[in-house]
């Protein structure tokens, strides 16, 4: 059974899609098949992965809008494990049309039936807002994993996010968790980082990943060249973080099994 992740944070600028981008990378690395889905209209996700967005044929607009299954769409990266449904700005007029669609949150949900059992795991790059494509992404998958950057009003805006998962788990999606919560951009100088790390962990307890992402310049580096860091910079604080996130998160879905 395929699990679906959806990397969600309506601020811009907290490190989820280079999450979305390096968490998928690395469990590739790990040999899991992996599906990276970009459902935000800048593309970004898709960029970093080295793919020319004006070359694109098809991609998850002309899922959305119901002209294509999502097996016609995945394009293949330069890791074997990993696979990408690409986006393009064709995705800011989704938004528009899909308010008149029957079912409209539920899009992406039936359009991973195509792909169901072919992965392990799908990663969803959300775009920065809680429209109906994240609430889409929301309604598709099992769980939700937060980025949040390690500065002042961190955990500002949060409990918007938090509510809207609570209510689309109520009403859309009743198996939808948090799958983890995780700091970025962590400055080990700084003490502001350390007390933004300290008060995610006793706001959200055992929620917060162990790992913790730090800024690091080749992980910044790494989009502009197209690759992921473990193809830019394998050797990189930046990629061994990354790795470290990725075993993290199989570990606890083994414990969540025993359990």
């Amino acid at each position: 059974m395929t699990r679906i992740i959806a990397v969600a944070n309506q601020k811009g600028g907290v490190g989820k899609t280079t999450t979305a981008i390096n968490l998928a990378a690395s469990m590739a690395v790990a040999e899991i098949k992996t599906l990276l889905v970009d459902i935000d209209p800048q593309a970004n996700c898709t960029s970093g992965m080295g793919i020319n967005k004006n070359a694109i044929e098809y991609d998850i607009y002309d899922v959305l809008i119901g002209s294509l299954g999502m097996d016609r769409v995945i394009l293949s990266t330069e890791l074997k494990f990993l696979d990408i449904v690409p986006s393009s700005t064709d995705l800011f007029g989704a938004e528009v049309e899909l308010v008149s669609m029957v079912h409209r949150e539920e899009r992406l949900r039936r359009a991973f039936e195509k792909v169901n059992g072919k992965y392990s795991h799908v990663l969803i790059d959300c775009p920065p807002s809680l429209g109906i494509l994240t609430l889409n992404a929301l309604t598709a998958a099992n769980s939700v994993l937060i980025p949040i950057q390690c500065e002042y009003y961190a955990l500002e805006g949060l409990s918007q996010l938090m509510n809207t998962i609570r209510l689309v788990s109520k009403r859309l999606n009743p198996g939808l968790e948090i799958e983890g919560i995780l700091m970025t951009m962590f400055d080990t100088r700084l003490n502001l980082s350390h007390q933004v790390v300290e008060e995610a962990r006793d706001f959200f307890t055992d929620k917060v990943y162990e790992i913790v992402i730090p800024r690091n310049v080749r992980l910044s580096e790494a989009p502009s060249f197209g690759k992921p860091i473990v193809l830019y910079d394998v050797l990189s604080t930046g990629a061994r973080t990354y790795m470290q996130l990725a075993q993290e998160l199989i570990d606890n879905e083994q414990k969540k099994k025993v359990g």
